[in-house]
């Protein structure tokens, strides 16, 4: 696993207590330079958390929000798409399993994202620039992005039959 630390906040869990702990994130210059490079972003201009940490029965659980603003590239025009980003968190930190083979876990649809850690600390911050990187829109589309496509011969979502029994009846409508 490589580790990352454009915008790491290290926090020690004995330094988290039996209470709730509050937290706030504000990403520097250097974070936000960092996180452009790491997630091909136009621009980053800012990216704030406010997290709350509490203890349960298998680790540290981290919820709240983050919030940036932010620019993608195009996909198709490599021109800035300016996105605003406001979105929940809610990660659960585990102890690392120390076991020789595979690890399997198990985790029902309800469960919030798992991190590891190492049994003495957190990184708040890595775990607020994945969540990021995860919220971040995979085609971002500028206004000039429809007519590059259709001018580089790529069909809309409109344009595709899925193939099978019914991929006929786009024919059929169209002699209507």
């Amino acid at each position: 696993m490589v580790m990352r630390n454009e915008f790491s906040h290290v926090i020690k869990l004995s330094e988290i207590g039996s209470h709730s702990r509050n937290i706030q994130l504000v990403a520097d210059d250097a974070a936000r330079r960092g996180l452009m490079a790491r997630f091909d972003l136009a621009a980053l201009d800012s990216l704030k958390a406010e997290i709350t940490l509490t203890h349960d029965a298998e680790g540290v659980v981290a919820t709240g929000r983050f919030t940036a603003e932010l620019a993608q590239f195009c996909i198709a025009s490599h021109d800035p798409v300016p996105a605003t980003m406001d979105e929940a968190i809610h990660i659960r930190f585990i102890p690392e399993p120390v076991v020789s083979g595979e690890v399997e876990l198990e985790l029902e649809a309800d469960d919030c994202d798992t991190m590891f850690h190492d049994g003495q600390t957190i990184d708040l911050g890595e775990a607020v620039a994945q969540s990021l990187g995860l919220a971040l829109n995979p085609y971002p589309r500028s206004p000039e992005a429809e007519k590059m496509l259709k001018a580089a011969g790529v069909k809309s979502e409109e344009d595709v039959v899925p193939p099978g029994p019914l991929a006929g009846l786009k024919d059929l409508l169209a002699k209507k």
